[in-house]
């Protein structure tokens, strides 16, 4: 960040007591700390944790995996169920954080999970994904487009949970997060 969003002002290092060098605006006399965005992205498993799902969107024909920028008010847990719901029209009945990157492209802070669903079937597919379809863990590997955060996602979370290094948890969605609606 190079100038000040709030009044376009050159930004200059500053010293802040108890975080260091921190982009100063001298016009507003504020220190600016960096805005991004936050979004979600998973590893979308069968039941029997078998196949995992990819999807293609906006009419490219890659295969990436379900993903979603998080809504203000709710955690990070929240977009994924939320998400999985509104694309696929799936239940979560279980996950597990897995790692998180920052993205430059779309300077956004990436969480990535990995969730079990309740069901294999693609027919609550709403018009946000173009086509949905399942594969077996290797074949999954093989499909997911290259070279991409999806694609390096993907294979973290298989690695993971092939090496046992992951635990999926049960969710409860009636209790997963508070939002508050204002």
């Amino acid at each position: 960040m190079t100038h000040c969003y709030e009044c376009g002002t050159r930004l200059i290092p500053k010293e802040l007591e108890g975080e260091g060098i921190v982009p100063y605006c001298p016009k507003c006399g504020a220190y600016r700390f960096a805005i991004f965005s936050a979004a979600m992205s998973t590893t979308l498993l069968s039941p029997d944790r078998k196949k995992a799902l990819l999807i293609q969107q906006y009419g490219r024909a890659r295969n990436v995996l379900v993903a979603g920028y998080i809504s203000k008010g709710e955690n990070a847990e929240h977009a994924v169920v939320r998400e999985i719901q509104e694309e696929m029209g799936m239940r979560v009945t279980q996950m597990a954080f897995v790692k998180s990157t920052y993205f430059e492209p779309s300077n956004t802070l990436m969480l990535h999970y990995l969730t079990v669903v309740d069901s294999e079937d693609l027919s609550g597919r709403t018009p946000e994904v173009d086509k949905a379809q399942w594969f077996s863990l290797e074949e999954a590997k093989r499909e997911v487009v290259t070279p991409s955060l999806a694609q390096r996602f993907l294979w973290e979370a298989l690695g993971r949970l092939e090496r046992r290094e992951i635990v999926l948890l049960p969710v409860n969605t009636d209790n997963l997060w508070p939002v508050e609606n204002p």
